[in-house]
């Protein structure tokens, strides 16, 4: 091979025929989503608080699952996944397991619980079930896991544009955020669920573009197959149960269950939508609808990788800098496979900014239920008027959305900010899992238990993570991947020199931080909930009072099964009000609050 760059450069420039159809209708996506905000912002006002962020409690099934789908794919999904197969292999397609576990367990255990109590946020949960220091952890939580998962979410696409037009991403990002800041703002939960579903329309336009085309221009799904049969690409299942294993089936199943348990269950990102149905029937038959949406669109993208390295497989692009990022592949694919064909490039990147304006749609929305619900009434006596809390609502999505597009240029800069906002999540989303499931499923924890195993949960996973994540960049954790060659390559390029992987320094690393990823979620959730039963448990000894909670804030399935016994500590409860163990289970929200001393006062 030789040395000049030149030849790389021009096949760069040749990649990048993003012609003005494309750029059409690129921005015909963008003004259907501005005019959709005008609709319900102007013609349909949102006059009431749950008009804004809920539709009223009267939308339909099908906008609204085709919404979840829409908003829980972001661009990272869309552009990593088939990166994931192309330099990992297939096994990453048992997460399915995962995802229709969770779908079984969420509509049984805890969405009942959340529709049947009629709350805007989730994180009210935590403060009838707790009280204020819990729901304010909870909602603490989410607010810094959003704020730093935002701008990836913008920033990821805006590579994508930019590895086909050759656009600067600080010119299209403002752009296209102030488009999402504006249909948000104006026309509230409506808004982002009717642009979520022309938005998701769009993705799956762009990857079944993508996919039909590229499978006949390589020569047929048995041309695809075979390529990668060859590579060792398609993987059989792997029942190592070594938690190193990046990916096996057990880490992929039970640890992928765990972690779309938690993105999908409390998450108030997604739970809010399940909220906006008037039934639980129809939000029961979102969440199949949701599993089913979501399997198919992963299914696409997986495909794509196969498709990848079907096209590139005697000349890897990422060794030769023919794409300059792993998440600039599927860009390459798309220009190599449709760049002849005016129009269609525009519908693969409208596609993939459709992900992450329906991530930072979604995401601007909730953040407002959670600033006006979390962060103002429970603290402030003062109530709102419809137009007030309309005015403090809409402020907080624009200055969030203001917010993300300023941070665009510190993921830019930073390289390494990618891996910490992975982190981030990481470290959150166990915690929080963990305390809604104590609250859910385990009717003798109280408050201070709750609090304290949260906080331990997240100390042990901020530890654990930002451990694993300096080892990583010290090469201490390498993942053997695939091979890539470019025996093949028709043009020239500058040979990339590759660092050797020291597999015995890589042994000497802590076993612990080399655990998968995948197990992250599920390991801070344990944590959490068996130091908050422990702290409980020593509660309940010391003789601290210990209210059972109301039956609505259990998950059906206990109901009739809990039955608390009488405890010394609970006196100054039965002499308020009696022994009746359901008088007392109907007033558990209202004095759980309480100190035993105003209790005793009561009596």
């Amino acid at each position: 091979m030789g040395v000049m760059m030149g030849e790389v450069n021009d096949m760069v420039l040749h990649m990048q025929r993003f012609s003005w159809v494309d750029y059409v209708v690129f921005m015909l996506m963008l003004a259907i989503s501005a005019v959709v905000g005008v609709y319900w912002g102007f013609m349909k006002k949102q006059t009431t608080q749950n008009d804004y962020l809920l539709g009223g409690r009267n939308m339909k099934v099908v906008p609204v699952s085709m919404s979840l789908v829409a908003s829980f794919v972001s661009g990272i999904t869309l552009l990593g996944s088939p990166t994931e197969v192309y330099i990992y292999g297939t096994q990453y397609v048992f997460i399915m397991g995962g995802i229709f576990l969770m779908s079984f367990v969420m509509a049984q255990v805890y969405l009942p619980v959340f529709h049947e109590l009629k709350i805007t946020s989730n994180y009210e949960y935590l403060s009838m079930r707790f009280d204020n220091r819990v729901r304010l952890f909870g909602s603490v939580l989410f607010a810094f896991t959003l704020i730093g998962w935002l701008p990836i979410v913008i920033y990821v696409p805006a590579l994508a544009f930019n590895q086909v037009t050759g656009v600067n991403i600080h010119v299209i990002t403002p752009i296209v955020c102030l488009v999402c800041i504006f249909y948000t703002s104006a026309g509230g939960l409506q808004a982002v669920v009717w642009t979520d579903v022309i938005q998701i329309t769009a993705m799956f336009g762009a990857m079944a573009l993508v996919a039909v085309k590229g499978t006949i221009d390589v020569g047929g799904i048995g041309v695809v197959w075979q390529r990668n049969m060859d590579s060792g690409r398609i993987d059989p299942p792997n029942w190592d149960p070594n938690p190193l294993a990046r990916h096996t089936v057990w880490s992929l199943v039970v640890g992928g269950f765990v972690y779309w348990l938690q993105a999908n269950s409390v998450n108030q990102t997604m739970v809010q939508r399940y909220l906006a149905l008037p039934t639980l029937r129809g939000a029961k038959c979102a969440v199949v609808l949701f599993c089913i949406g979501i399997s198919v669109l992963i299914s696409f993208c997986l495909y794509c990788g196969l498709l990848i390295y079907a096209r590139f497989h005697d000349c890897d692009p990422l060794q030769t800098k023919l794409a300059k990022a792993k998440d600039q592949l599927l860009p390459l694919l798309v220009m190599d496979v449709l760049g002849d064909i005016p129009g269609l490039p525009g519908v693969f990147v409208a596609g993939i900014f459709s992900a992450a304006l329906s991530s930072l749609s979604t995401s601007l929305n909730s953040m407002s239920a959670v600033v006006l619900e979390d962060f103002y009434k429970p603290f402030f006596k003062k109530e709102l008027s419809d137009k007030q809390a309309n005015w403090l609502m809409r402020g907080v999505v624009v200055l969030l959305g203001t917010l993300c597009v300023g941070l665009v240029f510190v993921v830019e800069k930073m390289g390494t900010v990618l891996q910490l906002t992975m982190t981030l999540e990481a470290m959150t989303m166990g915690p929080q899992l963990g305390v809604f499931s104590m609250g859910i499923l385990m009717p003798w924890v109280d408050a201070t238990g709750a609090l304290v195993g949260g906080i331990c949960g997240l100390a042990t996973m901020a530890w654990w993570c930002l451990t694993a994540q300096m080892a990583i960049a010290r090469g201490q954790i390498v993942h053997p991947h695939k091979d890539l060659t470019t025996a093949g390559c028709q043009y020239n390029y500058t040979v990339v020199e590759t660092t050797t992987v020291n597999y015995e320094h890589m042994e000497a690393a802590n076993p612990v931080i080399r655990v998968s990823y995948m197990w992250y979620t599920l390991a801070g959730a344990l944590v959490t909930i068996c130091i908050g039963a422990a702290v409980s448990r020593v509660n309940r000894v010391r003789g601290a009072a210990h209210v059972p909670p109301a039956p609505n804030l259990l998950a059906p399935q206990l109901r009739r099964l809990y039955k608390d016994p009488p405890h010394p500590a609970d006196e100054p409860y039965i002499r308020a009000y009696g022994n009746n163990k359901e008088s007392r289970q109907l007033n558990s929200a209202s004095i759980s609050m309480k100190p035993i001393s105003e209790i005793e006062e009561i009596s």
